[in-house]
């Protein structure tokens, strides 16, 4: 029987990640009426914690977006890129990680993969270089961010087991920043220079009068834009502060001790307020919120995790017994091996959120140490695996000389290689820091 259920998650999947846009969540919702209703596999609690946070964090950042605060940061990673084009390899993932650190989601990263793939082509260098390793910085820095779902649903799942968010961030940070790092240098030397690749060359002999020349933008930013991003800024702050310092959130008696608010509920409230205060301080028409690109994104990401991270949870809660038998005896052996099962299942969720979500309590079941986990938790960034994540597509698209592209044996894609060095390193390097911090 379960291997029918696995079936059937697996079709899921492949469905939803074939048909893109929010298949992956409606595929998924199919999967799981499947299970209930002809399997009778009894459905796990929605993940309402995931779906609150995320729903909160991608207001906030299309509320930015609305408000010109994401043109205003564009524009100075713009100026910063042009100022120094032959090193775009090496600024483009900084700016994106930076990105996607402040907004807590990889979409943001669609306002600056034009820029890169335009100046990349202008100064000669092979745009999959420096196109590949800003999407890998996007993924990985979803694990850094004091604001993203997956942190959020991390410190939810550890917080009883002695690991706050401080904890998750002096780890996941230096961990995912040096697989970047690393990254960068393999991608800087991976690949033929563009003026030797022979499908750019293809390319220019078909269209040998196009050209992607642009002028860097120039003229006064408004007053509103940089205002937006204050308050973004003063919000991300106050989040960091509130993970730090328990003393701060609002606390309730319950069961007679004193409980502080939980963190997932703290950035679901301050990303909320933060966009209402976006709208008041920069005079901002909210109809343009539902407009931005990033909203649109981020809702479809909604839409994804609710079906497919409903789906995994609950085939993983009705068969927990019988995984539990068939890994138990090799990853408490090796816990090592438990980054191995996040990386897969990442790759199959296409989601760092569904997989946190649906595996890590499977590890604090095996008896796993919670600083393990921790440890481990790096490699749930494998959605770069299989080349149908929509950052990977548009960073292809956008490459007009054809160097970023999915291989005709579809894994041998320019992401590949960027991405399992990213990984690989954020691991280990997690793995160091926790011997050493805990």
């Amino acid at each position: 029987m379960i291997w029918i259920q696995i079936a059937i998650v697996l079709l899921a999947i492949f469905l939803g990640t074939k048909l893109q846009g929010i298949s992956l969540g409606i595929m998924g919702g199919l999967g799981l009426a499947i299970l209930t209703f002809f399997f009778h596999v009894k459905p796990t609690d929605p993940p309402m914690d995931v779906l609150l946070i995320v729903t909160a964090v991608v207001t906030a950042s299309g509320t930015l977006e609305a408000a010109g605060g994401l043109h205003y940061l564009t524009t100075l990673a713009e100026r910063l890129i042009r100022r120094y084009p032959h090193r775009i390899t090496f600024i483009s993932p900084l700016i994106v990680y930076l990105f996607t650190f402040l907004g807590g989601t990889g979409h943001t990263i669609y306002a600056i993969l034009p820029v890169i793939a335009d100046v990349a082509k202008e100064v000669g260098v092979r745009p999959s270089r420096p196109l590949s390793v800003a999407v890998i910085a996007a993924q990985q820095a979803v694990l850094a961010s004091p604001i993203s779902a997956p942190t959020a649903l991390v410190v939810g799942i550890l917080a009883p087991h002695g690991i706050g968010l401080v904890d998750i961030l002096k780890v996941c940070i230096p961990a995912t920043f040096g697989g970047v790092f690393l990254a960068t240098l393999v991608a800087n030397k991976w690949g033929k220079e563009l003026h030797e690749d022979p499908e750019y060359l293809k390319k220019m002999q078909d269209f040998p009068k196009k050209r992607g020349q642009q002028a860097v933008k120039t003229g006064p930013i408004p007053s509103s834009e940089r205002r937006s991003v204050g308050v973004f800024m003063l919000g991300i702050t106050f989040v960091i502060l509130l993970g730090a310092l328990k003393s701060l959130r609002p606390s309730w008696e319950i069961g007679g001790a004193m409980q502080p608010m939980a963190m997932s509920t703290v950035i679901a409230i301050v990303m909320l307020a933060i966009a209402a205060l976006i709208v008041l301080v920069c005079k901002l028409n909210p109809k343009e919120i539902v407009k931005s690109n990033v909203f649109s994104s981020g809702i479809q990401a909604v839409i994804a995790i609710m079906g497919i991270s409903w789906l995994g949870d609950t085939f993983i809660a009705a068969n927990k017994a019988e995984i539990l038998a068939a890994v138990q005896a090799q990853i408490t052996q090796a816990p090592w091996q438990f980054s191995l099962l996040l990386f897969l299942m990442s790759i199959l969720l296409v989601s760092q959120t569904a997989t946190i979500r649906a595996i890590l309590p499977l590890g604090i079941a095996l008896g796993l140490p919670a600083t393990a986990l921790l440890a481990a938790l790096p490699a749930v960034n494998g959605v770069f695996f299989i080349p149908n994540y929509p950052t990977l597509l548009a960073a292809v698209n956008l490459d007009s000389t054809g160097t970023t592209r999915v291989g005709k044996f579809v894994l041998n894609h320019s992401f590949m290689l960027p991405g399992l060095v990213a990984t690989t390193t954020a691991v280990v390097i997690a793995g160091v820091l926790v011997k050493l911090l805990f």
